[in-house]
């Protein structure tokens, strides 16, 4: 697939995420927010927890489901991420990170959409001075 293909296909799946949020409605705050090299697909919100998207589109399951491209290294980004955005914004809710895997077929429809809520636990103390601390102890699944 070219780099371009790629792109594309990336950008139509987070349209369809955060669509899928704000019908499930989630507030969606930020699309691709960055700091530095760290990166959220989707900031979004509801009454009670902001929630960090990671949004994985794929045309086929050739190299394996799109939630499955969520390894170990992207989690510790996403935390990462997060950590920057409660320290720089404050915030005081809860927080949450989802996994939305998205299989498009070669016409452009939409296969298969799936909403992992809470896919994963960030290994952290959260709330210490409106931050909170990594302790980057991962357990091996």
């Amino acid at each position: 697939m070219s780099d371009a293909k790629h792109i594309l296909i990336g950008r139509r799946g987070e349209e369809i995420a955060a669509n899928l949020l704000k019908n499930k409605g989630y507030s969606i705050l930020y699309t691709n927010w960055r700091l530095g090299h760290l990166e959220i697909d989707i900031i979004a919100a509801n009454r009670k927890e902001i929630v960090f998207v990671e949004v994985k589109t794929r045309s086929s399951t050739f190299g394996g489901n799109p939630e499955q491209a969520v390894d170990r290294t992207k989690k510790r980004h996403m935390v990462a991420a997060a950590n920057a955005f409660v320290k720089y914004h404050s915030e005081q809710r809860n927080i949450r990170f989802d996994v939305i895997a998205i299989l498009i077929a070669k016409g452009g429809e939409i296969e298969d959409i799936q909403h992992f809520e809470n896919a994963f636990a960030a290994p952290a103390v959260f709330r210490t001075n409106n931050s909170f601390l990594p302790r980057w102890r991962w357990k091996h699944s």
